[in-house]
C-alpha cells in the first residue's frame, strides 16, 4: 500500500464474499488498498477470498454472517466498528436464486420466504445497519451500492421469487437514497447481467427462454463487474451513480420476451 493508503484506508463490507461477484469486488477493493470485511455464511470460502488478495492489499476481515439473521447482521457490523472504526461503503451482494425452473403454482412456501429473506430482508437489515453507522460517524457519510439485476427490470421464466426480490431492491435503493441526503449517506445499484460465476454455468449450456425454448447465452467477466462497483464506490459522495447496468453485450436482454 502507498502512504496514503496505508494513513486512511477506505473501508468496506461486502456480503456474499466466499464466492462470484462478492469476491470479485472484494479483491478489486483489497486490491486498491481498501480495507474490506467479507461477509458470508461460510468461514472457509471468506479465508479462500482473503487469501487471494495481493500481499501488498488492504486489510481483510472475515466474518461468518447470515445476513437473513437480525443477530448475525448486528454482530458484523459491530465487529466491522471495532475493528475498522469507520464504514465508507456497503456492497449489499448477498443472495440466491432459488430453487430454478418452478412454476409458480408449484413454489413452496418456504422456498419463497428464503428467497425473499436473504435477497431483500438481508440488503434491507444490512443497509439499516450501514445507515445507522455512517449517519452516525464523524465525518458523516458513506455510500450503499445495492446489488440489483437484469431481473430487476424483466424476468426470467419460472423466477417469480427471484424477480419479485430484485424489483424491490429497486425500491428499496431509491428509498434509501432520499433518506441518506441529510446524512451524506451516497446510495445506488448495480444491474448485472450474465457475469461469469458458479452461479451463471447454466448459461452456457442452455436456459429456459421467454418463448419455452432452450438457449445458451453469452458471459462477460465478472472482473468487469469489478472495476464497475469500484468506479461507483470511489466517487465523491458529492456524486453518485444512482443505477447501472452491466451486462453481457450480446445477451437476450433488450428485446427479452
Amino acid at each position: 500500500m502507498n502512504a496514503e493508503r496505508t494513513a486512511s484506508p477506505k473501508t468496506a463490507v461486502v456480503t456474499g464474499a466466499g464466492s462470484g461477484i462478492g469476491r470479485s469486488v472484494a479483491l478489486e477493493l483489497l486490491a486498491a488498498g481498501w480495507s474490506v470485511a467479507l461477509a458470508g455464511r461460510r468461514t472457509e470460502t471468506l479465508e479462500e477470498t482473503a487469501a487471494l488478495a495481493p500481499r501488498e492489499a488492504g486489510g481483510a476481515l472475515c466474518v461468518r454472517t447470515d445476513v437473513s439473521r437480525p443477530e448475525d447482521v448486528a454482530a458484523l457490523f459491530s465487529r466491522v466498528r471495532a475493528d475498522f472504526g469507520r464504514l465508507d461503503l456497503l456492497f449489499n451482494n448477498a443472495g440466491t436464486f432459488g430453487p430454478g425452473g418452478v412454476p409458480v403454482e408449484e413454489l413452496p412456501y418456504e422456498a419463497w420466504r428464503h428467497v425473499v429473506d436473504t435477497n431483500l430482508n438481508g440488503a434491507f437489515l444490512c443497509a439499516q445497519a450501514a445507515f445507522r453507522q455512517m449517519k452516525e460517524q464523524d465525518p458523516q457519510g458513506g455510500r450503499i451500492i445495492n446489488n440489483g439485476s437484469i431481473s430487476a427490470h424483466a424476468p426470467r421464466p419460472h423466477s417469480v421469487a427471484y424477480t419479485a426480490t430484485k424489483h424491490a431492491l429497486t425500491g428499496l435503493t431509491k428509498s434509501l437514497s432520499l433518506d441518506g441526503r441529510p446524512y451524506r449517506i451516497a446510495v445506488g445499484q448495480i444491474d448485472i447481467g450474465n457475469a461469469a460465476t458458479d452461479m451463471t454455468e447454466r448459461m452456457q449450456s442452455g436456459i429456459p427462454q421467454a418463448n419455452g425454448q432452450l438457449a445458451t447465452e453469452p458471459v462477460m467477466d465478472v472482473a468487469d463487474v469489478a472495476r464497475t462497483v469500484r468506479h461507483m464506490a470511489e466517487l465523491p459522495l458529492e456524486a453518485n451513480v444512482q443505477f447501472a447496468t452491466v451486462l453481457a453485450t450480446n445477451m437476450p436482454y433488450i428485446g427479452r420476451g
